[in-house]
């Protein structure tokens, strides 16, 4: 079991660049749980994570009320899951996440709502206040993603 792994990221622009850098990075199968309160930036690394997966121009809106958005980026699915608003942890099967944990890349926001249905090799990313910025805790995941992140 890896130990957790704090970065600084002062700036939103550092926010985004973790997202590029976890978007070179994750392969079919990952599931990044990002954790933290209203405004901590979990939207604002996601959206960088698609668009560097599908080009910057690329409408990223947030799924706060679709709950689930769905790209494709060289034959890969990405599916971007707000879930805020779930009212029971099963609620994640009828949206089709369970066959995306799977086969996907998986951006799951407000992960607390999927209960016990969380992936045992999904990795965290807690995002945290920091100064006038925000720290990223990252824990779990496969083999050498958090050291390739943490070296990137």
């Amino acid at each position: 079991m890896s130990r957790d792994v704090t970065l600084s990221l002062p700036t939103a622009p550092d926010t985004e660049a973790l997202g590029r850098r976890l978007a070179d990075l994750a392969r079919p199968g990952d599931v990044i749980l990002l954790e933290g309160p209203i405004g901590a930036g979990k939207s604002c690394l996601a959206r960088a994570f698609i668009r560097a997966r599908l080009g910057p121009e690329e409408e990223v809106p947030s799924p706060t009320f679709t709950l689930v958005q769905v790209y494709e980026a060289d034959g890969t699915e990405i599916w971007h899951a707000d879930l805020y608003r779930l009212t029971h942890p099963d609620e994640v099967w009828e949206l089709g996440l369970d066959d995306a944990f799977t086969s996907a890349i998986c951006l799951v926001e407000w992960p607390d709502r999927l209960g016990t249905h969380v992936p045992a090799d999904a990795l965290r990313l807690r995002l945290e206040a920091e100064g006038e910025g925000r720290r990223a805790v990252l824990s779990g995941g496969r083999a050498g993603l958090i050291r390739a992140l943490s070296h990137g």
